[in-house]
C-alpha cells in the first residue's frame, strides 16, 4: 500500500513552480528587528531495517535480513514518524504553498510505506499466525492514523487554500489534477464534518479496519480447513495423473495417513477439478465444501462480520452525505454512480439469461441421453460443459496443457508479447533474496536497453496464501526520488509433483497475461508524482490494462512463440488452435453470468441505506438472487462466482461496490482491442501509442479524457458483446 493510500491522501505533489504563489507580499519594515529562526520541526528518526531504503538493486526488500520481529516496531515507528511529519506540515507558520504543503505531504511516510509494502505482501502470499496477529494489532492503529491526517483541520485548511486559488497558481495540468483529487478525497473522507460526526466516523473506520482484517483471516483459514478429504482413488476417478499426485501430496503435507487425498479449495465457487471428476458424489461433496466454507458455524464463519460491515458502511455513507455506500464508493470512479454501473450490468441480462437457458437445456439433454435421472446443478455444470465442449468442438483441455509449460508461457509468451508491443526485454536473476523459494525474479529492460523495473513471479498455491491472483509493488515508480518500480505477480496454480512438468491450463495462462497487464501498468508508469502513478487509479480503470493484455495471448505470433509441447518442442497444431478459437465463445452464459451475478450481489449489498434490516446473510442474499432470477438469470444453475460469505473482494479486498469494475473494464478492453485491430494489430507503433496515452499516465488525467486520447472516441459495449458471443 502506498503511504498516500494509507493516510487516505490520494494525491500529493512536488513542483518548484509557484512555491510561494499564494503568499502575500508585504513591504519591508524600516527596522526589521531580530530575524526569526527558520521553521525546523523535530521529526523522530526510525530504527531498524526499514528505517532506510534497501541497498539492493532497485531498493528491493532484503528478505535475507528481514525478520518477522521487524514488522510491528517498524509499523509503529512509521506511524509515529508520519504523524509528526504531517503535524509539521499542518503547523507550518508560512503561508501554504504547493511546495511546503503538497510536496511535503508527498515525501512523508517513507518508512511506513517500505514496511507496509513488504508486510502486506507477506500477509497475502505467505502468512502465518504471527503475521496475522501483527496485522490484527496494527490495523486499528493504521486506521486511526489515516483519520488523524484526513481529518486534521489545519492540514485541510492549507489544502483548501491551495485548491481555492488553483486557477492563479500557474500549476501544470498534472499538478491541478493532483491537487483536485487531494481536496476531493479529504472532503469525501469527512474533512467538512462537525466534531461529533468526525468522532463517530473515526469510530466507524476503526471498527471497519478490524472487521475487514478479521474477515480476511477467517476466510483464509476457512478455505484451508474446507478442503475435501477423500479415502481411496476410486472417489477421484477422472483425475489426471498430475492432479492425483497433487491430491496425494496435499494429504501428506497435512499429516494424513497414506491412502488419503486432499482437494484444496480455490477462492471461487466453482473448483478447477470439477470438470474432471466422474464421480457425481465427489463433485457434489467438493462443491458443498466450497459453497459452505464460511458458513459452518465455527470459528471461521464470516456471516456475523458481514452484517456488521454492511451496517457500518451504510452508516458511514450517510455521515458523509451519500444515500448508500455504493453511491459513496463510486463517486470517484469512472462510472461515477451505481446507476451507471448497474445499467451496464443489466444490459447483459436478456442475452445472458437466454444463453444460460439454452446451455442448461443442452446439458440436461446430454445427462438424459446418458441415462441420468437428474437435471444439472452447479456441481455438475463444469463437468458436463467440458463433455459438451469435447463433443461439439472435439476439444479436450488435457490436449492443451502439454503445450502450456509455465516458464515457457511466461518467458516466451507473456514477456514476448511485452517485447513486441513495448520493446521490453527480461533477464532472470538469482542474486535478489525472495520471501519464498517458489518466487523467481527478473530485471526488466526498456527498449533502449536501460533498466526499467524488477519483477517477481510467485505462481504456486500454498495453504497460507490468499486465493486468486494479484499484482502489487514493493517499490513505486517515483519521479520525485527517481525510484523505479519493483513489482510482483502472485497466482495460485497447482504445483506439480517433483519431476513432473509444470503445466497449466488455458485459463491459467490467460491469468498470467492478465496479471502481467497490471505489472505493465506499474512498470511503464512515467509520472512525477507517485500518488497518481502506475496502478493508483480507480477500480473501474485499473482492470483495463490487465484485461487488455489478455487479448495478445492468442495473437498468432505470440501463440506460435510459446505454445510448444513440453517434451518435443513441437508447436501447438493448427487444428488444435482452430478448436480453441471455435470453442472460445462456448459456455459464456456461465462464464460471464457468474461474474455478472457477483457484481450485482455486491452492488445490492451496498445499495442499502443506513438502518436497513438485513436479517440474516442467507435471507438477504436469497432476496437478491430472487430479484435476479425474476429478471431472467438462471441463478439456481449459475450461482455467483463468490457467495456473500466468501466474497473477499468486497468484504476484505477493497472492492466494496467495485466488483462491477471487471465488466466495466472488459468493455474498455474489447473496445481498445477493436481499435488495435482497425489500426494494424500488434505493432510497436500501436503499443507505443497505448503506452503513451494509457499505461504511462496513472491518474494524471480524467479517465474518460485518457481513453479518448487513446481511441479518439468514447468506448462502446458492442465489441465486448461480440467477443462474448452474445451478439
Amino acid at each position: 500500500m502506498r503511504n498516500t493510500v494509507m493516510v487516505s491522501l490520494s494525491a500529493l505533489a512536488l513542483s518548484g513552480c509557484a512555491a510561494s504563489a499564494i503568499q502575500t507580499a508585504t513591504a519591508p519594515a524600516a527596522d526589521p528587528g531580530p530575524t526569526a529562526a527558520p521553521y525546523a520541526p523535530v521529526i523522530p528518526k526510525g530504527t531498524g531495517i526499514f528505517a532506510e531504503a534497501s541497498t539492493l538493486p532497485f531498493q528491493a526488500p532484503d528478505f535475507s535480513k528481514i525478520q518477522e520481529s521487524d514488522y510491528e516496531p517498524a509499523i509503529e515507528q512509521g506511524i509515529t514518524i508520519q504523524l509528526a511529519e504531517v503535524e509539521a506540515i499542518a503547523n507550518n507558520p508560512a503561508a501554504p504553498s504547493f511546495e511546503n504543503t503538497m510536496i511535503a505531504l508527498e515525501r512523508s511516510g517513507a518508512m511506513l510505506t517500505r514496511v507496509l509494502y513488504v508486510f502486506s505482501a507477506l500477509t497475502s502470499a505467505n502468512t502465518n499466525d504471527n503475521l496475522d496477529g501483527i496485522d490484527t494489532r496494527t490495523g486499528p492503529k493504521l486506521s486511526a492514523m489515516r483519520d488523524a491526517i484526513t481529518l486534521n483541520p489545519m492540514l485541510f485548511q492549507r489544502v483548501k487554500t491551495l485548491y481555492d486559488a488553483r486557477a492563479s497558481l500557474n500549476l501544470a495540468p498534472d499538478q491541478i489534477q493532483l491537487l483536485t483529487i487531494q481536496y476531493d478525497n479529504m472532503v469525501r473522507n469527512g474533512a467538512n464534518l462537525d466534531s461529533a460526526a468526525k468522532a463517530r466516523l473515526i469510530d466507524i473506520n476503526g471498527q471497519l479496519s478490524t472487521l475487514q482484517t478479521d474477515f480476511g483471516q477467517k476466510l483464509t483459514k476457512g478455505t484451508k480447513d474446507g478442503a475435501l478429504v477423500v479415502k481411496g482413488k476410486a472417489a477421484l476417478a477422472g483425475l489426471d495423473a498430475a492432479a492425483m499426485a497433487a491430491a496425494e501430496r496435499a494429504a501428506a503435507e497435512r499429516g494424513l495417513a497414506k491412502g488419503n487425498y486432499v482437494l484444496p479449495l480455490q477462492n471461487t465457487t466453482q473448483q478447477p477439478l470439477l470438470p474432471q471428476l466422474t464421480n457425481r458424489a465427489t463433485r457434489q461433496a467438493l462443491f458443498e465444501k466450497s459453497w459452505n466454507r464460511s458458513e459452518r458455524g465455527d470459528a471461521n464463519d464470516t456471516r456475523a462480520i458481514i452484517l456488521q460491515l454492511a451496517a457500518l458502511r451504510a452508516e458511514k455513507a450517510r455521515l458523509l452525505g451519500f444515500d448508500s455506500y455504493g453511491a459513496y464508493s463510486l463517486s470517484d470512479q469512472m462510472a461515477k454512480t451505481p446507476e451507471a454501473a448497474l445499467s451496464l450490468l443489466e444490459s447483459f441480462i436478456p442475452a445472458l439469461g437466454a444463453a444460460q437457458k439454452r446451455d442448461a437445456g443442452e446439458i440436461n439433454a446430454m445427462i438424459k441421453a446418458e441415462g441420468g435421472k437428474f437435471t444439472v446443478t452447479p456441481a455438475d455444470w463444469d463437468f458436463y460443459a467440458e463433455k459438451l465442449r469435447r463433443k461439439k468442438y472435439a476439444l479436450d483441455q488435457n490436449e492443451v496443457k502439454p503445450y502450456l509449460e509455465i516458464t515457457n508461457v511466461l518467458e516466451n509468451g507473456v514477456f514476448f508479447a511485452a517485447n513486441q508491443l513495448y520493446g521490453l526485454t527480461f533477464k532472470k536473476r538469482s542474486d535478489i533474496p525472495v520471501y519464498h523459494p517458489d518466487v523467481t525474479v527478473y530485471t526488466v529492460y526498456d527498449a533502449d536497453g536501460s533498466e526499467l523495473a524488477l519483477f517477481y513471479f510467485d505462481p504456486w498455491k500454498r495453504d497460507n496464501k490468499s486465493g486468486g491472483a494479484w499484482m502489487s509493488n514493493f517499490v513505486d515508480q517515483n519521479g520525485l526520488t527517481g525510484t523505479k518500480p519493483v513489482i510482483f505477480n502472485v497466482e495460485n496454480y497447482t504445483k506439480p509433483a517433483p519431476g513432473q512438468p509444470a503445466l497449466v491450463t488455458w485459463d491459467d495462462a490467460n491469468t498470467m497475461f492478465h496479471e502481467f497487464g497490471h505489472a505493465l501498468h506499474g512498470m511503464l508508469s512515467n509520472q512525477r508524482y507517485p500518488s497518481i502513478s502506475g496502478t493508483n487509479t480507480a477500480r473501474d480503470f485499473v482492470e483495463f490494462p490487465s484485461q487488455f493484455m489478455e487479448n495478445f495471448m492468442t495473437d498468432p505470433k505470440v501463440l506460435a512463440n510459446f505454445a510448444k509441447h513440453y517434451k518435443t518442442g513441437a508447436p501447438m497444431p493448427a487444428s488444435l488452435i482452430a478448436k480453441i478459437d471455435k470453442a472460445s465463445k462456448f459456455n459464456q452464459g456461465y462464464a460471464l453470468g457468474e461474474v455478472m451475478t457477483a457484481a450485482m450481489l455486491d452492488m445490492k449489498w451496498h445499495a442499502a441505506p443506513a438502518g436497513t434490516a438485513f436479517g440474516t446473510v442467507g435471507s438477504y442474499e436469497n432476496t437478491i438472487m430472487a430479484s435476479m432470477a425474476a429478471k431472467g438469470l438462471q441463478v439456481a444453475q449459475v450461482p455467483s462466482r463468490y457467495r456473500t460469505s466468501y466474497f473477499r473482494h468486497i468484504w476484505g479486498g477493497g472492492y466494496a461496490s467495485g466488483y462491477y469494475a471487471y465488466s466495466w473494464t472488459e468493455m474498455l478492453d474489447h473496445d481498445a482491442f477493436a481499435w488495435f485491430e482497425a489500426n494494424g494489430g500488434m505493432t510497436r507503433a500501436n503499443g507505443q501509442h497505448f503506452r503513451d496515452t494509457i499505461l504511462s499516465k496513472g491518474h494524471s488525467q480524467d479517465y474518460s479524457v485518457m481513453y479518448r486520447n487513446f481511441a479518439g472516441r468514447d468506448p462502446s459495449v458492442e465489441p465486448m458483446l461480440k467477443a462474448r458471443g452474445l451478439k
